[in-house]
């Protein structure tokens, strides 16, 4: 009998965990579970999920293998946070989780907020990281959060007030890993920059809105990431419940957030995506799941919904495996213009794919027949299970 013999096989594709980022080696399940819905002051606009029900999801999350929470400081009214830590108390589970929350936006609005003035409460400065904080800190009925973010860029902030704040409250044990949100990719590379410099934490993870039907982060988001060495946890991979054939949408009465009208182009990829789920036998938001995981390395969604079977969905995605040409098909679907410079150097008409290299710029290869390395390639679904298999 080995003195180290290896874990026990995990009940679903959720526990086997990954490495955040080149940079961040804490360990974490390859899905996030998003709590922006766990809480009651936003139902009318995301849609019911009591306290119940939240315990429910991340009672079946947990036991599933997942260990990545999201939430910030104002979702919900900071409900959200208060009930991620009542149930982190009652399962005496915190240092088996990492806990990812975020500080910038204003958070004193629910109803216990007595604060007469509150313009501290809210940027990127010293003394609203500070409040926020604490305050997450106290919610959370923890010591420590494993991950923090800025939430937005409020373009008020100097990178030097931002990066040493943030690196004191590392030093002081408060926070593990720091990321950002929302923010323009030249800032993020400035920031990161100045915290080498000055020998400060830099931040490991990226966190924004991508899909196959929001392709904005192909721009500057993914080049930025690969290049500072950083994780990825997009939100909106599913579609933010646009991603459904038009009569599936416009349902008066479909459950859910509300969107508003239903946009063409969401209803094109959409249908796109229903045919390929029909021939792998699974459901749309899988394949929209199963998109972005095939596009980049250390990509780690973030998944909500109010219900366990929508998260139950979600973990089964995870088994989905796309090929290049499915790829493709998906984002023919709906053209995408990566502009400027990335369509002159690269696509000269065709079009635009993440996974081009020096060898597709037709500069380049107009005089040398260039052999080059392919871009690193994510880690194929189910990898672990095959592993486990063979062994």
């Amino acid at each position: 009998m080995s003195l180290f013999p290896p874990a026990p096989k995990p009940k679903s594709l959720l526990g086997y965990h990954r490495i955040l980022s080149p940079t961040a080696g804490v360990r974490v399940s390859p899905l996030c579970l998003g709590a922006m819905n766990f809480g009651d002051a936003w139902k009318d606009y995301l849609g019911e999920c009591n306290k119940q029900t939240a315990f429910e999801m991340l009672d079946f999350f947990y036991e599933n293998g997942g260990n990545f929470i999201d939430t910030a400081n104002n979702y919900q009214a900071e409900e959200s946070e208060t009930w991620i830590g009542e149930w982190m108390k009652a399962k005496n589970n915190r240092d088996e989780m990492v806990i990812a929350t975020k500080f910038t936006t204003g958070f004193r609005t629910g109803s216990e907020a007595t604060e007469k003035i509150k313009s501290n409460f809210q940027g990127n400065h010293s003394k609203s990281l500070r409040v926020s904080l604490n305050a997450s800190l106290r919610k959370l009925q923890t010591d420590y959060v494993d991950l923090l973010y800025v939430h937005w860029w409020d373009f008020t902030t100097s990178i030097e007030e931002l990066m040493n704040s943030l690196h004191a409250m590392v030093q002081n044990g408060k926070v593990l890993y720091l990321g950002i949100s929302d923010t323009p990719a030249w800032l993020v590379v400035k920031c990161n920059d100045y915290a080498r410099f000055h020998g400060l934490t830099p931040f490991c993870v990226y966190q924004g809105h991508w899909s196959c039907a929001f392709r904005d982060f192909e721009r500057d988001i993914l080049p930025m990431v690969e290049a500072e060495g950083m994780g990825l946890a997009p939100w909106g991979a599913l579609g933010r419940g646009q991603l459904k054939p038009s009569d599936e949408y416009n349902d008066p009465n479909r459950e859910g957030r509300k969107m508003g009208p239903h946009n063409e182009k969401y209803a094109r990829i959409a249908d796109k995506l229903k045919a390929l789920a029909d021939k792998k036998g699974t459901i749309i938001t899988s394949i929209a799941l199963a998109y972005v995981m095939h596009k980049a390395p250390n990509v780690f969604p973030i998944v909500g919904g109010r219900k366990v079977d929508h998260l139950r969905g979600n973990i089964e995605g995870l088994g989905v495996e796309l090929t290049q040409e499915e790829i493709d098909e998906i984002e023919d679907a709906e053209p995408f213009d990566v502009g400027f410079p990335q369509s002159f150097l690269f696509a000269a008409g065709k079009p635009y794919r993440t996974r081009y290299t020096a060898r597709d710029i037709s500069l380049v290869t107009s005089n040398t027949p260039l052999e080059t390395l392919p871009k690193q390639q994510p880690i194929p679904p189910k990898q672990g299970e095959k592993e486990l298999k063979l062994s």
